[in-house]
């Protein structure tokens, strides 16, 4: 799932009934708990949103979430 630019991942707890979810591709550590699906997305967004308040908040800028491409120049002839 995806949200102002930022990707989340989703486990499952079956022993505590909960989904949980991480945001990918930044340094800083931003999680969700959920019951189902639908809370979980909501849930994704509230926290998003809290962490660029947070960041304005402390003046920092908020980490952007890696695209996990890698671009390099080759010649025409390779290409």
């Amino acid at each position: 799932m995806t949200f102002k630019g930022y990707t989340a991942s989703i486990e499952v707890n079956l022993e505590a009934e909960i989904l949980f979810g991480r945001v990918l591709g930044i340094k800083d550590v931003v999680t969700f708990k959920a019951k189902n699906l639908h809370e979980a997305y909501e849930e994704f967004k509230t926290s998003v949103d809290e962490y660029l308040a947070f960041c304005k908040e402390l003046g920092e800028e908020p980490d952007k979430s890696f695209s996990g491409k890698l671009f390099s120049r080759t010649t025409l002839e390779n290409h």
